[in-house]
């Protein structure tokens, strides 16, 4: 497998360092994400941040936007919600613009119809069409943690977006909705534009890739025999819920050491 580097969520770092009682200052965590080995990170590649996460010799590799894709195009006001953030990624020669499918109430996500899964693919292949020019891929991401609206989701890409939608694979996520991301990979390969790594205990993140329920070995041979050639994103995440060994460097390292060996 060809891949292009690792790459980061910022997401789970900010939180473990919020967590640790430390303020996530953007330098700090920038300098973590290098000294742990990683080649890019996903950021709203603004000129202050793009400016700070190059001096560590950090790539930005996509930009994560989350959006009501469900709702009519028009109330999506693009030219705000989307092209801006699209401009500077593209100026930072970034390549995944991540959209996220937001829940209808994110604090209890109700069962979206499958109309609003169509919503959602002739969204995204209207989205897919302005920032094409710019030289980006538009992904989906896989946020919901229940199977019906995680396997509507999919079918907003598949059944009802143009080819040019691809997915980005949240593994995490996947598992808890009760998919198997490496069916996923297998049925789709050609769809797969970006990936988002985390293990699972259940519904409990994991701390790192190389302990938990997601088989990465059949994953990574999944992914190598679609002729994957992205970025391979972590997105460690160490909520209260559970107790991590180690600092989220640590575990960032131990995952792309991990995941090397698979490379090779």
């Amino acid at each position: 497998m060809n891949i292009r580097g690792f790459s980061s969520n910022m997401y789970g770092w900010v939180e473990r360092w919020k967590r640790d009682g430390k303020n996530p200052e953007w330098e700090e965590l920038f300098r973590a994400c290098a000294e742990a080995g990683l080649d890019a990170v996903e950021i709203d590649a603004d000129t202050d941040k793009l400016n700070l996460a190059r001096s560590y010799g950090l790539s930005v590799s996509a930009s994560y936007i989350g959006l009501p894709l469900h709702v009519p195009f028009n109330t999506l006001e693009v030219e705000r919600s989307v092209l801006p953030f699209a401009e500077r990624l593209a100026a930072a020669e970034g390549s995944d613009l991540l959209l996220n499918a937001d829940p209808i109430n994110w604090k209890n996500p109700l069962a979206k119809s499958e109309d609003h899964f169509k919503q959602q693919g002739e969204n995204l292949t209207r989205i897919a069409e302005l920032v094409a020019p710019m030289g980006l891929k538009v992904c989906l991401h896989n946020h919901a943690a229940d199977n019906h609206n995680a396997s509507g989701d999919l079918r907003s890409v598949i059944e009802y977006a143009d080819t040019h939608v691809g997915l980005c694979v949240d593994t995490g996520w996947a598992y808890v909705s009760g998919c198997n991301p490496i069916e996923w990979i297998n049925a789709y390969p050609d769809r797969i534009y970006a990936f988002h790594f985390r293990n699972q205990h259940g519904n409990l993140p994991s701390e790192d890739l190389l302990d938990g329920d997601i088989d990465f070995s059949s994953l990574m041979a999944t992914a190598a025999a679609a002729h994957y050639n992205g970025w391979l994103a972590l997105e460690l995440w160490h909520p209260e819920s559970i107790q991590p060994c180690r600092t989220m460097s640590e575990d960032v390292q131990r995952s792309i050491n991990y995941l090397r060996g698979f490379l090779t």
